[in-house]
């Protein structure tokens, strides 16, 4: 066994590499945008090959889906997998996914075509959430109250389009949580975005435009919550995150919980069994619960920010039974992925 691991400091790849050098597992860092990186993957005689890619890099998700594909050709495990890979920030293709596998997901409706998107929503009701396909911590994501808003949204979805990268609200959610939670990582979050928001990162003008579709899903009201739940081979962290002030939206609000409180555990059960239909060695899945405590799916992930998880409190096994520990999900995951979960 050798792994191969492209490295980005503050990604999962930090501690990748600590837990290789503690096993003693022989491992090379490459660059995995090196145009020569198949012949230094064969070269190095690598057997596996991990990489913690980023939705919000350009450059990530242009090459890394290609990449992976072609060197499992030629039999080496990837991480992620394709099966974990290609749904990856893409509300659309998941809604599809979830649905061929029975999953309980909330309910979403898609457009390709203007016409059929003016007809569903004279004959639907609101409010809906409108979002786009990607994007992390709710941005992109909407309440549509009317159907003159509806309107609007088709007329930009099927004409210039929208952004891929909502950098006003990115902006005024940092300010909103600063007022919350007046540390200096906040403020300091708040002058980061803040400069993001008047002269935009690069890195996000070179995203296209999101156009020619329109995606609503439906609205749960009352929500003060959702639960995330990662699932790495037989066990399952919690966090519960609640939503921001008068506000729907929960991811991103940065009011995290860790301590497992009463909730429907059959969303954990799910989480199990959803994982090995999905054959990914890790998914985080977003859950809400509708009026009478169903766990829905509202999304799924490979990926998630690093470090975050360290104040989980445990997990829970495929029993349900709950169990303390210290938590290091990056160990978690490249010890499943090297012995072959």
């Amino acid at each position: 066994m050798k792994v191969a691991v492209h490295h980005r400091k503050g990604s999962f790849s930090d501690r990748w590499i600590e837990y290789l050098q503690e096993k003693n597992i022989p491992y090379v860092i490459l660059n995995a945008f090196d145009n020569d990186i198949i012949t230094q993957i064969k070269e190095h005689k690598a057997t596996h090959f991990m990489w913690h890619f980023n939705q919000n890099y350009f450059e990530d998700m242009l090459h890394a889906k290609t990449l992976f594909r072609a060197i499992s050709q030629i039999g080496i495990k990837t991480f992620p997998n394709e099966d974990s890979f290609w749904h990856f920030d893409d509300k659309v293709a998941q809604k599809y996914l979830l649905e061929a596998l029975d999953a309980p997901l909330v309910k979403a409706d898609v457009f390709y075509h203007k016409k059929e998107a003016e007809e569903y929503i004279e004959n639907t009701s609101f409010p809906k959430v409108f979002k786009l396909k990607g994007g992390a911590g709710s941005i992109n994501v909407k309440l549509v109250r009317t159907k003159n808003q509806a309107k609007k949204i088709i007329n930009q979805a099927f004409g210039r389009g929208f952004d891929a990268f909502d950098s006003w609200t990115v902006f005024t959610d940092t300010i909103e949580r600063f007022w919350r939670q007046k540390t200096t990582h906040n403020f300091l979050r708040v002058l980061k975005w803040g400069f993001k928001g008047i002269f935009v990162d690069k890195q996000y003008k070179v995203f296209p435009k999101q156009r020619n579709y329109v995606y609503f899903q439906e609205f749960i009201p009352g929500l003060s919550y959702d639960i995330r739940l990662i699932v790495i081979g037989n066990k399952c962290y919690y966090l519960k995150r609640n939503t921001r002030d008068n506000d729907f939206r929960a991811s991103g609000s940065g009011m995290l919980e860790f301590d497992p409180g009463k909730f429907n555990f059959e969303a954990v059960d799910i989480a199990f069994k959803a994982a090995r239909q999905l054959n990914m060695v890790c998914v985080a899945y977003d859950f809400i619960f509708d009026s009478k405590d169903q766990p829905l799916i509202v999304e799924i992930s490979y990926g998630f920010q690093p470090y975050v998880y360290d104040r989980c409190l445990g997990f829970y096994d495929t029993a349900l039974n709950w169990n303390k520990a210290k938590v290091n999900l990056e160990y978690e995951i490249i010890h499943n992925f090297l012995n072959g979960f």
